[in-house]
């Protein structure tokens, strides 16, 4: 994916406007950077196709969501096609907008002014420094190293005394912000962790996973040469735990494919890069891979995601009673029985 930036806003002797030479255009507009027509052009339908795409990735009840996400949200406000042949005709389109450009219009509309926009990570998150003297927070997107830590620190003596039957491992950061953001972890009823900052995972936890029967650590990651060996680091940093399984909940090529992802391109890994894939990659995702190809978790629509996360962590759900099946279980209680005859 491109990184390079609109050309910089020009500053220079102001002639024929009344203002002094050494006067900028920035100065002039009040500290804003100066930008020519056809940057202002491409910056107002941007800022058109954000404010639709907030509306989508909010959809419905309100829901936070990252940078990333809206990013690739607006790219699919301004490719209707891709939508509409979702599932339909399978494919890896590339994103219809650069990054730089859609960071730059964001910039100058104001991240605080897009309705459900998660504030960016602190910057030792970022860093990859683990934020253990602070509190959680779900605003400020903590990382679940910050959860862990105040976890471990805390009162309660009995914290780890339960099983823990279920757990979420994410590779990126802000994604287990969002889910954290959108309560997942409750209606899940299941721990989301920042692997880069939770592994190793605390003993504690460990203890309730083992003490639980039948456990399973699940793994989100991207569609790529790293995301692809995620699961099998994830298990290598949790150390011997018997009995827990460590189950991967994508993405993976061929989910990128049918969901019609904007994916990006970089350079192509090397063979060390491309043997840690799973054995049950298709010929097809792994040239995909080999490529430079690669797909984020990001891409995927917020709603979508959250669906997905908490259908695939809660396990089947019980099936909804109906009226006659509540009829059948009255008969069997004795109570107001059918007659016999």
């Amino acid at each position: 994916m491109s990184q390079r930036h609109l050309p910089p806003s020009r500053s220079g002797p102001s002639a024929g406007t009344g203002q002094p030479a050494g006067t900028s255009r920035a100065a002039r507009t009040g500290g804003r950077p100066f930008l020519g027509l056809a940057a202002r052009t491409t910056i107002g339908v941007v800022d058109r196709a954000i404010t639709a795409a907030a509306a989508r990735a909010g959809a419905p009840g309100g829901l936070r969501f990252t940078e990333r996400q809206l990013y690739y949200e607006t790219c699919r406000v301004l490719s209707p096609g891709s939508t509409l042949l979702r599932g339909r005709v399978p494919g890896t389109p590339a994103p219809v907008l650069r990054l730089p450009v859609f960071t730059r219009a964001l910039e100058v509309r104001g991240r605080e002014a897009v309705p459900g926009l998660l504030p960016p990570l602190p910057e030792s998150a970022a860093r990859g420094e683990t934020p253990r003297s602070r509190e959680p927070s779900e605003s400020s997107q903590s990382s679940a190293s910050t959860a862990a830590a105040s976890a471990a620190d805390s009162s309660e003596p009995d914290l780890y005394d339960y099983g823990l039957p279920r757990l979420l491992m994410c590779q990126d950061r802000s994604i287990a912000g969002m889910l954290l953001a959108n309560h997942v972890h409750l209606e899940a009823a299941c721990p989301v962790f920042a692997a880069a900052d939770a592994l190793p995972l605390d003993p504690g936890l460990l203890t309730a996973l083992r003490r639980a029967e039948g456990a399973t650590v699940y793994v989100l990651h991207d569609a790529s040469p790293a995301g692809l060996a995620f699961p099998a680091l994830v298990r290598s940093g949790m150390g011997p735990v018997p009995g827990v399984r460590v189950v991967s909940l994508g993405l993976v090529p061929r989910h990128a494919a049918a969901l019609r992802l904007p994916t990006g391109r970089g350079p192509a890994p090397g063979p060390a890069g491309l043997a840690a894939r799973p054995a049950a990659l298709r010929p097809q995702e792994a040239d995909w891979l080999a490529e430079g190809r690669f797909a984020e978790v990001a891409a995927v629509p917020p709603d979508r995601l959250l669906r997905t996360v908490l259908r695939l962590t809660r396990g089947p759900r019980p099936p909804r009673d109906s009226l006659w099946s509540g009829l059948r279980g009255l008969r069997g209680t004795g109570f107001m029985t059918w007659p016999a005859a």
